[in-house]
């Protein structure tokens, strides 16, 4: 097996960022909704403060928005699948050494799987969770939306960036809509992206 390499860089929080994917998976490409929801986060910084923040990324790809993220202030980890993770600690590493109040970490998430034995509640908590072009044609949006609500107890903020590709997608829009309290924060019309801001619908 081998991989072919793509390189993007791309400009934020003063930094210019160099991403190496892997047009080999959709894990490793840097898709539409993580450039949106960087360019919102560096833009609303007055409403979405970052700053000593713990943040956590589901199917953080390449790593851009962990970077992002990072670069503003928060204390980020970014997670995926076993096969992405390689990948995804070079960018973070290379991109945000030297220039972060936190280092980044890297952990495995696989979807809806063993959450709450290898992420109790009661240890993991995070101020923000990030999850960009998360939703696409494939077999794990209950899944997703399972780790979704595991990650978002009463406190915590979830800013979803997501392009409307498939029917599926907006089936998922709709039980997002059900399972959480919703604001469309953003619509960026030239890339079809909308993010949205959630929180839980539990009591404290």
């Amino acid at each position: 097996m081998y991989y072919t390499f793509n390189k993007e860089s791309h400009n934020f929080a003063g930094y210019e960022i160099n991403i190496q994917e892997s047009i080999d998976s959709y894990g490793a490409i840097v898709w539409p909704a993580a450039v949106a929801l960087c360019q919102y986060l560096e833009n609303n910084q007055h409403q979405f403060n970052l700053h000593d923040k713990a943040v956590l990324e589901i199917g953080a790809g390449t790593g851009l928005l962990s970077i992002v993220a990072c670069l503003l202030g928060a204390w980020v980890t970014a997670t995926d699948m076993p096969d992405i993770l390689g990948n995804l600690k070079m960018n973070l590493n290379k991109n945000t050494r030297n220039r972060c109040r936190y280092n980044p970490q890297v952990a495995e998430l696989s979807w809806g799987e063993d959450l709450e034995k290898n992420y109790p509640r009661s240890v993991y908590h995070y101020d923000y969770v990030l999850a960009a072009d998360v939703v696409y044609h494939h077999d794990c949006l209950e899944k997703l939306l399972d780790t979704m609500k595991h990650f978002c107890p009463p406190g915590t903020i979830l800013l979803w960036a997501n392009k409307v590709r498939f029917e599926s997608d907006c089936k998922f829009t709709e039980n997002f809509n059900r399972t959480f309290h919703t604001t469309l924060l953003a619509e960026f019309p030239e890339t079809q992206v909308k993010i949205f801001m959630a929180t839980s619908k539990e009591t404290d």
